[in-house]
């Protein structure tokens, strides 16, 4: 066989569809293997805890500091079918990072991505280190990503077929988005103020039902939120209070910026961990603010609107921009700068900087950074991928306490440890204002044996209840207990900005530096770490 016959059929079965769908098999495996490899994050504990309340006693009442009622539902209904435990609590989060890389298809389908760009976005979407890091994590912010892809798809095709269950889709997605996090508002005003830019520039022709069609779809929203906040009509009491204490709750922490950060923090944050996808965004920009190759992408569009397009759903665009002729792709293109410049400005402003809200920004980015892909483009951004693979094996499947900002007030492994000895005890006394992720972790029968107190107690009330094991916050603790040994532990950890900011491009390198921590100091009947032991 001659090397172009070898390079043909090479091609030949590396076919757009199957490069696709094992795009979609990277992105399965790095989202469901060893789900349950880490401890639950401080707020995952917390989340899974109220869920199991949920699902054993039935409370749950909206709390704007804990985010929308959706998880809660949802997590809960998991564990109703497959048993409480951390694998199953992240289970949707990893589905709904997953089901983002079929939901480029319709895009493509629409003309909005061409074949390199929709692999590529899909590549990128399946590695990226924050893409896959918070798919495995239990928390909201995932949750609005999806929404807001399922979002921007029905809207997409709402314009290009103007069938009125596209606005339902698209009432269903703001709906459930509203109900997950405080945060889906930033979206729909990105969005619509977009749309409303279409519309005056005449770029876009509203369809004549277009009203009719808004009212559906908003009372799907509505609908949803009313049935979700108010617990199904447990609580009604929260349609009318609730709106107002989210914002108060949500103004009060950017004043106070309890996890606070510089405006640029999550510039730093792509540059960690998603520092090809960043730098091919701004060479896509300058691309498209630099005009490269739109005449041609002109010439194309006047040539599929005198013949046949390359494929037959296209054949609407004229239908949707009149007598204009309008380049998808550049459009899309606009469009997602448009996301992206918006979405940084919102989160740079915003007082608490956490590293899950660079989900809400990394999608805009992809889709900036897949522009005008070229055969050559496409090739440096595989190549590049590397990076990205390298870091998200490190983020996400190292399996000990990271010196990385990605993690946040993670649970330390050090409580594996803590929690042998509180299987070998029969006894404990949390003698602690900090024991979070301890109540999840024992729950229901196991909870018996531990004792919370909220604070250091009186050492006569430990002696004369004999426990096996005392556990206190090195903060407040006792310097000994006669009978006792003692023993520090870790009970969470953190990268922090500022212990570092003198030090970044060391960091950047060697990955070391000022770790905090929360820690505890246990104190334990002598034997009892050797029947953990063993």
């Amino acid at each position: 066989m001659t090397a172009a016959g070898f390079y043909d059929r090479i091609r030949g079965q590396l076919s757009y569809e199957r490069l696709f769908f094992l795009i979609f098999l990277v992105a399965l495996f790095l989202r469901f293997y060893q789900l349950d490899l880490k401890l639950f994050h401080h707020d995952e504990a917390i989340h899974a805890w109220f869920s199991y309340r949920l699902l054993t006693e039935g409370v749950y009442t909206y709390d704007p500091m804990y985010h929308g009622p959706l998880l809660y539902y949802t997590t809960a209904g998991m564990f109703s079918f497959l048993g409480d435990a951390d694998l199953v609590g992240r289970i949707i989060p990893s589905l709904l990072g997953l089901l983002l890389i079929p939901l480029l298809y319709p895009i493509y389908r629409l003309g909005y991505l061409d074949t390199k760009q929709t692999l590529i976005a899909a590549l990128f979407i399946a590695v990226s280190p924050d893409m896959v890091y918070f798919s495995r994590f239990l928390r909201n912010d995932i949750f609005i990503v999806f929404f807001t892809m399922v979002l921007l798809v029905a809207l997409l095709y709402y314009f290009e077929r103007r069938e009125t269950k596209y606005a339902l889709i698209a009432g269903a997605a703001v709906g459930l988005g509203m109900s997950s996090k405080e945060n889906m508002p930033i979206v729909v005003v990105i969005f619509g103020s977009y749309l409303l830019y279409l519309i005056a520039t005449r770029r876009l022709e509203l369809p004549g039902k277009w009203k009719t069609d808004l009212l559906l779809g908003g009372l799907v929203t509505v609908g949803i939120m009313a049935a979700l906040y108010s617990s199904f009509g447990a609580h009604p009491d929260v349609l009318a209070d609730g709106w107002l204490r989210a914002i108060e709750h949500w103004t009060a922490m950017h004043q106070q910026e309890r996890l606070g950060g510089p405006p640029f923090m999550y510039i730093i944050l792509f540059l960690l961990y998603e520092v090809p996808i960043f730098i091919l965004a701004v060479f896509g920009t300058v691309q498209f603010l630099g005009g490269d190759g739109r005449a041609a992408r002109l010439v194309q569009s006047l040539r599929r609107r005198l013949g046949r397009p390359e494929r037959p759903e296209l054949q609407s665009l004229d239908a949707v921009a009149g007598t204009r002729i309008i380049d998808r792709q550049d459009e899309f293109m606009r469009f997602s700068v448009y996301w992206l410049v918006l979405s940084l400005a919102a989160y740079a402003y915003i007082g608490e900087k956490v590293p899950w809200l660079i989900l809400h920004q990394l999608l805009p980015l992809i889709f900036v950074a897949v522009y005008r892909m070229t055969t050559r483009k496409a090739i440096v951004a595989v190549a590049l991928s590397v990076f990205l693979i390298t870091m998200t094996w490190h983020v996400a499947f190292t399996p000990a306490d990271i010196n990385e900002p990605i993690v946040q007030v993670q649970n330390s492994e050090d409580l594996r440890t803590v929690m042998a000895l509180i299987d070998a005890s029969d006894r404990v006394a949390i003698a602690s204002e900090n024991y979070w992720p301890l109540p999840w972790y024992y729950r229901g029968n196991a909870s018996q044996k531990l004792q919370y107190y909220g604070g250091k107690i009186d050492e006569g009330s430990i002696y004369s209840q004999n426990f096996d094991m005392v556990i206190t916050y090195d903060q407040d603790t006792y310097p000994a207990l006669t009978g006792y040994e003692k023993t520090p532990y870790k009970i969470n950890y953190w990268f922090s900005y500022y212990d570092n900011q003198d030090r970044l491009a060391e960091y950047y390198v060697t990955r070391t530096g000022k770790l905090g921590s929360m820690n505890f100091e246990i104190f334990t009947k002598p034997g009892l770490a050797e029947n953990a032991a063993g």
